[in-house]
């Protein structure tokens, strides 16, 4: 489906679920697409393989702060292309296109996954009262009765001159409609707003806000304040974690800090520091 056969859908079948209506177009272009932000087009398509893979294969054509959001996905992807799927309107699934530039040096450019996770988390507590925890390196949790879920996902994809910040979010769904019960949703996590445009507005402007700061101090994380206020919201710190690297190895040991690289850093038992990079770990999980 193309994005014009997917936004001529979404009219059609504009209040299909009164619990679930689509997102007001208009209102959010005329709100974000200003003329002298980060924001350039904003598009929402009815349903779409992928935001990420569409906005990666125009990315050339395109000025940074392109947005594309899909009011469902077919073949939504996380890390290492792991499946991500949900009703239609359930939750916000977009991706956005930076082109930081020379303004920033490329070796940098590995933060904008950790700043989508921060920039997002604050855009949430601001709009609708929930309180966003980071597993590193890209997934976003909440509580729900006591127990974290992930609610939220996050992947960054480089394209020729730029990077595609894909972001998904479930909103809405109910227990019944999680995929696995590890899953959760703002609804669950008993948010104040679970009204898709005003979240939506709140994360694309706390997207711009970090991403200026950031690419102002060069892509500097420290100068940004970026490292620190992840580290103050990363729920893997502290923690006892083991991360299974590629070909069967696996390093255990205390999750203690993330480097200026954005890499974690784990102390193990015989008290060696070892660096691990996102691209570096299959999967990463808490040891109780």
């Amino acid at each position: 489906m193309t994005p014009s056969d997917a936004s001529a859908g979404a009219s059609a079948g504009r209040w299909s679920s009164l619990d679930r209506p689509p997102l007001n177009v208009a209102a959010l272009q005329r709100a974000l697409v200003t003329g002298d932000g980060l924001w350039t087009s904003l598009e929402v398509v009815a349903r779409t393989g992928s935001t990420n893979t569409d906005l990666a294969t125009r990315a050339a054509e395109l000025p940074e702060g392109a947005v594309l959001v899909a009011e469902e996905q077919s073949a939504g992807r996380g890390r290492l292309d792991r499946s991500w799927v949900a009703p239609a309107r359930s939750g916000l699934f977009f991706s956005v296109l930076f082109k930081p530039g020379d303004a920033v040096p490329q070796e940098q450019w590995g933060w904008l996954t950790l700043l989508a996770g921060v920039a997002t988390a604050t855009g949430l507590s601001r709009a609708a009262g929930v309180d966003t925890a980071l597993k590193w390196p890209n997934d976003l949790l909440v509580s729900v009765e006591g127990e974290e879920r992930k609610t939220g996902g996050i992947l960054a994809e480089r394209v020729a001159d730029g990077v595609v910040v894909g972001i998904g979010l479930n909103v809405s769904l109910t227990e019944d409609e999680l995929p696995v019960p590890t899953a959760g949703s703002l609804a669950l996590a008993k948010a104040s707003v679970t009204d898709r445009d005003p979240l939506l507005r709140a994360v694309l402007r706390s997207l711009e806000e970090w991403y200026g700061n950031w690419r102002a101090a060069g892509g500097d994380p420290a100068a940004s304040g970026l490292q620190e206020t992840y580290a103050a919201g990363c729920a893997t710190l502290g923690r006892h974690v083991r991360a299974e690297l590629p070909g069967g190895r696996t390093l255990t040991g205390t999750a203690e800090a993330v480097d200026t690289d954005g890499r974690l850093v784990i102390r193990t038992a015989e008290g060696r520091h070892e660096a691990v990079g996102a691209g570096d770990v299959v999967h990463l999980r808490s040891v109780h």
